[in-house]
């Protein structure tokens, strides 16, 4: 069976370990390949290639860096389709969704292309009697990137091209679920003109996870999945003296005012609550309707789900397979919880009819209607095509609804007042918000990421976050001697 190398100092590289892990095309439900998983030592070795390719690649000119970086967002663009494939096939999600994705990571390798003036420093003149101070911007060394699975190529894209643009070298360990695409990524780097050793990939699980955050040469760790994951790579990074941005889990709220167009509504939940199988961090899970919207609309949801195509991403459906068998029967197991804690389950996606091989990991999208906030359908992080309703008599109490929650990645309030909408930004306690607008995701000069339990560090991903976190910052105060040099004072600096 084909094996996923390591790609490490611009080679495949096979490494010490005889671990392997499978790879599913979870729309036919077998194993398509094998990935290897890392030991300590393999770890060791990528850290040392991107290590020894530093210190060449942070001297190299920006408008080389910028050059590259430029090649890169042309080949990725001309050959998208050949990676949307394999987002599929790893993945499951469909065709257009894996474009999707690609499109908008994309805009950062773009953002990207802009370094020379992203990493400009300050000057004053003159803050004292012939005395300047400027300040520069300076690469880390080499960065870690710990990607999941559900993005597997916009995530590693929200981090590798801001790092190497900005001077340093990464080495990324991708999902061991999907990882070809960041191998495939790395290859068509180097074709950009990427020196070797600058980008490496590792794959691995907790083992390679561990050996980057302990190891003493790797600057910094950036993250994206579940919270308590998050959490655990926050607290262990920085105690080992790293810097850390660590993106966590989410359950995004829509509310819905009596106002708002209830057509542009029902559209809108569908396609956050079901895209990409509701496997993203940014997925509406929990409608909330102030009364008396709710009946009409989840009779409008329900109606648009009736004409949902489920099935292989490959065969032009609307939504594919969750990614693992494990997962899509946990998923499928909160149906149950919702009944027994008196919800009242809409349209139940088990059983759903599929364009599709029998042993795929299917579950149809599903609207839950009545959801008690003490059930763990409203309080887990459910990760699937699962959309809940959760009823509500005014404004305020929808706005408390989703502040007691103990996440705060993404949220969106659908309405035609003016008014609601900025009180609504100004009182809800989350990091990024929609205003008609149900995924609210910022474009690539705006950073991403949450509050609370969503976000662990205080750095979001790309935007002027990212250049701020790639890099460090020198000020520098400089007089340069003049032929009224009055000789040696002792005394402390003082300004006149």
């Amino acid at each position: 069976m084909d094996i996923v190398n390591h790609w490490i100092n611009g080679a495949a590289f096979e490494g010490e370990s005889t671990r392997t892990g499978p790879i599913f095309d979870p729309a036919l439900g077998r194993v398509a390949r094998e990935v290897r998983l890392a030991t300590t030592g393999d770890v060791d070795v990528a850290v040392a290639a991107a290590k020894a390719a530093f210190p060449a690649w942070a001297d190299t000119s920006l408008a080389k860096r910028q050059s590259v970086i430029f090649t890169f967002r042309e080949l990725l663009n001309t050959r998208k389709l050949e990676l949307a494939e394999i987002l599929t096939a790893e993945h499951g999600k469909v065709i257009s969704d894996a474009l999707g994705e690609i499109a908008r990571g994309l805009e950062v390798v773009e953002f990207a292309t802009g370094i020379p003036h992203l990493v400009k420093g300050e000057y004053s003149e003159n803050v004292s009697t012939g005395v300047d101070v400027y300040s520069t911007r300076e690469p880390l060394g080499v960065v870690g990137v710990i990607s999941p699975f559900n993005f597997p190529a916009m995530v590693p894209l929200w981090f590798f091209p801001l790092a190497i643009a900005a001077g340093n070298t990464v080495v990324l360990k991708p999902s061991e679920k999907d990882p070809s695409s960041s191998v495939w990524m790395a290859q068509l780097f180097q074709e950009a003109g990427l020196p070797d050793g600058v980008f490496n990939v590792v794959h691995g699980d907790k083992v390679s996870v561990d050996a980057l955050l302990e190891h003493p040469d790797v600057a910094s760790i950036s993250f994206v999945g579940s919270t308590p994951i998050a959490k655990y790579i926050y607290e262990n990074g920085s105690k080992h003296g790293k810097r850390v941005q660590a993106l966590g889990g989410a359950k995004n709220h829509m509310l819905v005012l009596p106002d708002a167009d209830l057509d542009l509504v029902a559209d809108s939940a569908v396609n956050a609550g079901f895209g990409s199988a509701g496997e993203r961090c940014m997925a509406i899970s929990v409608l909330v309707a102030v009364e008396p919207v709710a009946d009409e609309l989840i009779e409008k949801i329900a109606s648009r789900m009736s004409g949902l195509r489920v099935g292989d991403g490959r065969r032009n459906c609307d939504m594919g397979p969750l990614i693992t068998r494990e997962h899509r029967d946990k998923v499928a197991g909160y149906i149950d919880i919702a009944a027994e804690d008196g919800a009242k389950v809409v349209v139940d996606g088990r059983g759903v009819t599929v364009d599709g091989e029998t042993d795929g990991f299917w579950l149809g999208p599903t609207l839950i209607d009545a959801v008690p906030t003490s059930s763990r359908v409203y309080t887990d992080e459910i990760f699937g095509p699962v959309l809940s309703v959760v009823r509500v008599a005014t404004y305020e109490e929808g706005v408390a609804l989703i502040n007691a929650s103990r996440y705060g990645n993404g949220t969106a309030i659908f309405t035609n007042d003016g008014g609601a909408a900025r009180r609504f930004q100004r009182e809800v306690q989350v990091g990024m918000i929609g205003i008609n607008v149900p995924i609210p995701v910022p474009v690539a000069y705006y950073s991403f990421g949450g509050w609370k339990d969503s976000l662990f560090g205080d750095s979001k991903a790309y935007g002027p976050d990212a250049i701020h976190f790639f890099t460090r910052q020198k000020a520098i105060t400089r007089r340069w001697l003049d032929p009224s040099h009055a000789g040696v004072n002792l005394g402390f600096p003082q300004n006149k």
